[in-house]
Formats: structure tokens, C-alpha cells, sequence
């Protein structure tokens, strides 16, 4: 009797088939699940005989009970209570729905807000990722406090909340103050919570986590007072965690407090005017009086651009360096180091320029004649600001390539300063790509109407860009795909408001793909053939370039 009993209350209906990638479960369903089997174990231990007699009162109400929701109809076995069908599917709507928004939750959180959000996240995944931006500290039990208020932070007795706790959210420590200071209860959740980690989607970190020989322990003491100690938990704790896991931890704790981090250099970027059009330095006395400040503020040194319009401002290979020269000797004896930034574009109309420094005058005398070595927009408006990549390698420039006048510059520059370099003065150079100094299209200046949040214009119009579109549709089998999209609106459009960049608009045709991977693939190959000539101009140095992607402008550093 009681095998058939156990065979009867162990039985559960077919789990119902997932529509959607997220593995979530109804509350209701597992409560009642879990409340059966408990009943289910209550009542084989009845029938068994095995309690004792001063707790069989209970046991008979109990079983009562039992039978009450498990019934024999027939004499025969017992039939689970099961809810209704309609009410069942109700659930399984409302859970599809709770799903789908649940999943654009995430995708927003990891396409706008660059969230490391597992693939199957929940939502208790998404507030902890919250917490952990604002500033506070989550357990791996889901305890929640503020990363610079220790006091609120359980101690004691709170291992056994951290034992039963099924809250799968991620380990992320705050600042390394959190990870010094670890009570015995935490310990006790990292070690139970390191075998439940398995799985779960983790980011790699770029930086170098501190052994465990530098886990110096405070262990908060009764009295509220503090001793220093090297905690013998502590590195058992961390032994039992495998690297995937400890990564999990330390993001947050070496973003936010860099105390227990390798070194991080501060370099302070000098007034784009530090040299004037003379190529001396401006304020030679105020400049050294903010260089000692700086020295005082323990910066580890400045960052300075060198202007192409000043340099070789009236001659081709006609280099004048005295400035900077000055200026690298000022910023030797104060022992600071230099980062330098290969400046091929135009200051001033831009956000943050002060002051105005044009392309040199000699390659403006030639677009005076040759306008086309300018970027220019379907109005046929040109853009002074930096070279059209259409010349990199058009002999156009004084029978010089665009590409060859950025690597006689270049080179100049490193024979010039040969000895900063062997000294270390020099530790990184920033090559110029673009406007601003950045790989991107002058599609949005100020200067042709343009105001946020327009969508600006393809620049793409010059005789050099065209013909290269030409040859690519020629190849393509495509002639008539040789011009520029005709309904992609103004500087100042909206997507929508366009045939083009519409949802389904032409962007999506045979034609807008042809179109948009030719644009694309001459900017990338000019930020490939620039990278490549600094990279044999600056040999065994750090070069670093700016890359503009959505609106946000990243810094990418190549080694040499």
C-alpha cells in the first residue's frame, strides 16, 4: 500500500512546451508542486508506521487532510488534483506575454546600456545589474547594500539566509574596501554559491585580479572595532572558486576604486593653442606654471597636439618643429612624459576648439584649384576640414599622395625627436583618421546648417570618391549603381523621414547594401593604410586612435 501511495503522489503531469528562450517557470506551479511532495513524504511516513507515538494525532489529521486532496474514486488509485484548463492556459498567455516584454527589457539593457546580461536573465538579474551601476554591493543571496556603508552589511547569523537562497544573481563586488572587509557569513555564501555559478554567461575582464597572498582580511570585530589579520577562510573561499567565477566578482570593485590595481597613468591634455601659428610657444611662463602644477598634482604628464597647418604650414617637406621642441624640453626637465597626437585636421568650429588652425596654407592653395580633394555632400558643398580619402592615393598633393604626405610628416617627427624617444619622454603617439582626429565622415558640420539630432549626409561627392564608386559597381556587374542615394534626406532629416534610412526603406535593397558597404569599407581601408605607415614611422611605440562609433567616441590603442 504504501509503494502504490509513493508511485501515485510522485506522479506530475507533462511540463508544457517553452516558446521563448527565457527558461522562467509560474510561482503558483512550483508552490504546488512543492507543497505535494512535501505531503506526499509526510504521508508515507505515516503508513510506515515510523512515528513516533506522541505525534500521531497529527499524523492522522495530516493523513485525513491528505486523502481529502489526493482521492480513491472506485476503490482504485488516487487521482491528483489538477487546476482547471482554462485557467491553465490563462497562465500560460499571461506568462508569454510576461516573457516577451521581459526579453526587450534585455536587449534594450544590452544594445543601449552595454549590460553583460546572460541570455537567459531574469529580472532579479536586471535590478542587481542596476544596483551594482548605482553604486551598491549584491550578494550572491540577493543581499543588497550601499558599497560605502559598511554598517549595513549582515554579519552573524545570516548564513542561513545565503544557504536557502535560490536568487541565481551574479557575484560583483564593489570598491576593494567590500572584498578587504568579509565576514564570516559571506564567506560562507561565496563558498555555497561557487558550485551555482556554472553556466551563467560571464564577461571577460581586462585587467589583472589580485592574488590571493593580497587578500588582507578586516574582520569586523564585536566591539566595532577592527583587526588586521590574514583571514584563513579567505583563501580557501577563493581557492574553491574557478576563474570564470572570480571574474564575476571583481568588475565593479577595480572600476570604481583603483587602490588595489596595477598603476593607471594621468596624462592632462594641454590648450589646443600651446603653440601658435608661429610654431613658438604661446605663454612660455604661464605654461611652465601650469606644468609645476601639475608635477605637484603627481600627473604622470600632458598630451599635446602637433598641428600639420602649423608644422608644414608653408612648403611642402618643409618642417618647422621649434615649438614643440621648447615645449617637449619643458615637459623633460620637469620629469613628466608626453602622449602626442598627429593632428592632420583643421581646429576650429568644432565643440571644444578655441582656436582656429587651418590645413597649411600651401594644400589650401591647391583645393582653391582642385576643390575635389575635399570631402563634398550631394549640394556640392565642400568640407575644408581634412583631406577626401578619395586622394590617399592620387598624386595630387605636389605630385605627392595624400598617404605619402601623412608619412613624410610622420617620419619627420620621429627623426626630429629621436632622443624623447629613446628616453621614454614619449610614451604613446594618436594618429589622426578624420575630423577631429577621428575615423569618421564629416557627415554632421556645423558649418553647412547641420543641428542635433539631424542625420547629416553621405560625403561621397567628390570626382575621387565617385570614381571609386564607379569601378566598385563595374565590377559588380551594376553601372547604374555608380551615384549616390538620391532619397536619404537633408542634414537636419529624421530617419523617418526619408525613402532611405525608413524602416524597410532602401537601406534594406540590393542597391542601399551595395551602397552602404562600399562607404563603409573606404573608411575602414584609409584608417588600415594611415595605421600601417605609423606603425613603420613609430616603430616599437604605443599608437592609439580615436574611433567614433554611435555617438560616443572610444580611444583604440595598437601595439607596436
Amino acid at each position: 500500500m504504501a509503494t502504490d501511495m509513493q508511485k501515485l503522489l510522485v506522479t506530475s503531469e507533462d511540463d508544457d512546451e517553452e516558446e521563448m528562450d527565457m527558461d522562467v517557470k509560474e510561482e503558483d506551479d512550483e508552490d504546488e508542486e512543492n507543497s505535494e511532495k512535501n505531503a506526499a513524504s509526510q504521508v508515507m511516513v505515516g503508513i510506515d508506521g515510523e512515528m513516533t507515538s506522541s505525534n500521531s494525532n497529527n499524523q492522522f489529521l495530516h493523513h485525513q487532510h491528505m486523502q481529502e486532496q489526493v482521492g480513491s474514486p472506485g476503490g482504485g488509485g488516487g487521482v491528483r488534483r489538477s487546476r482547471p484548463l482554462e485557467e491553465k492556459e490563462r497562465t500560460k498567455l499571461r506568462e508569454r506575454h510576461r516573457r516577451a516584454i521581459t526579453a526587450r527589457i534585455l536587449a534594450g539593457l544590452r544594445r543601449h546600456g552595454n549590460y553583460n546580461l546572460r541570455v537567459r536573465a531574469d529580472i532579479n538579474d536586471v535590478i542587481a545589474a542596476l544596483a551594482r551601476e548605482a553604486g551598491w554591493v549584491v550578494l550572491p543571496d540577493g543581499t543588497t547594500f550601499p558599497s560605502r556603508s559598511q554598517g549595513s552589511r549582515p554579519v552573524g547569523g545570516t548564513s542561513a539566509a545565503a544557504t536557502s537562497s535560490s536568487s541565481p544573481m551574479l557575484t560583483q563586488q564593489a570598491p576593494s574596501s567590500s572584498l578587504r572587509r568579509v565576514s564570516p557569513s559571506y564567506q560562507t555564501s561565496a563558498e555555497y554559491n561557487s558550485c551555482r555559478l556554472k553556466g551563467v554567461y560571464v564577461p571577460s575582464p581586462s585587467y589583472d585580479l589580485p592574488t590571493t597572498n593580497d587578500l588582507q582580511t578586516s574582520v569586523m570585530m564585536g566591539g566595532g572595532g577592527e583587526q588586521t589579520e590574514n583571514h584563513p577562510l579567505v583563501g580557501s573561499t577563493f581557492n574553491t572558486i574557478n576563474d570564470k567565477q572570480i571574474s564575476v566578482i571583481a568588475p565593479k570593485l577595480l572600476e570604481r576604486d583603483f587602490s588595489g590595481t596595477p598603476y593607471v597613468p594621468v596624462y592632462v591634455m594641454l590648450p589646443l593653442g600651446v603653440i601658435n601659428m608661429k610654431c613658438e610657444v604661446a605663454d612660455p611662463d604661464g605654461l611652465l606654471k601650469q606644468l609645476r602644477v601639475l608635477k605637484s598634482a603627481n600627473a604622470d604628464g600632458v598630451m599635446v597636439d602637433c598641428w600639420w597647418g602649423i608644422v608644414e604650414a608653408h612648403a611642402p617637406q618643409e618642417y618647422n618643429w621649434s615649438g614643440y621642441k621648447r615645449l617637449f624640453q619643458m615637459v623633460r626637465e620637469l620629469k613628466l612624459k608626453l602622449q602626442v597626437v598627429m593632428s592632420f585636421h583643421e581646429c576650429g568650429g568644432n565643440v571644444g576648439d578655441d582656436v582656429c588652425i587651418p590645413l597649411p596654407h600651401w594644400v589650401a592653395e591647391i583645393g582653391r584649384s582642385n576643390p575635389d580633394i575635399f570631402f563634398t555632400d550631394r549640394e556640392g558643398r565642400r568640407n575644408p576640414e581634412c583631406l577626401s580619402w578619395g586622394i590617399d592615393k592620387e598624386r595630387v598633393l605636389r605630385g605627392r599622395t595624400a598617404l605619402e604626405v601623412y608619412f613624410d610628416y610622420m617620419r619627420s617627427f620621429r627623426v626630429e625627436f629621436d632622443e624623447f624617444f629613446h628616453d621614454g619622454l614619449i610614451s604613446t603617439v594618436e594618429v589622426g583618421l578624420g575630423p577631429c582626429g577621428e575615423l569618421r565622415y564629416p557627415s554632421c558640420p556645423v558649418k553647412h546648417g547641420w543641428r542635433y539630432p539631424g542625420i547629416g549626409e553621405f560625403q561621397c561627392y567628390d570626382q575621387y570618391l565617385l570614381r571609386s564608386l564607379r569601378k566598385t559597381a563595374e565590377a559588380r556587374g551594376h553601372p547604374f549603381w555608380a551615384r549616390g542615394p538620391e532619397n536619404a534626406g537633408s542634414y537636419n532629416s529624421q530617419p523617418h523621414e526619408t525613402g532611405f534610412f525608413i524602416d524597410g526603406g532602401d537601406y534594406d535593397g540590393y542597391y542601399g547594401r551595395f551602397f552602404l558597404n562600399w562607404y563603409s569599407r573606404v573608411l575602414v581601408e584609409h584608417g588600415n593604410r594611415v595605421l600601417s605607415l605609423a606603425k613603420l614611422a613609430f616603430d616599437s611605440t604605443q599608437i592609439t586612435a580615436k574611433v567614433f562609433t554611435g555617438g560616443t567616441r572610444q580611444q583604440v590603442m595598437l601595439l607596436n
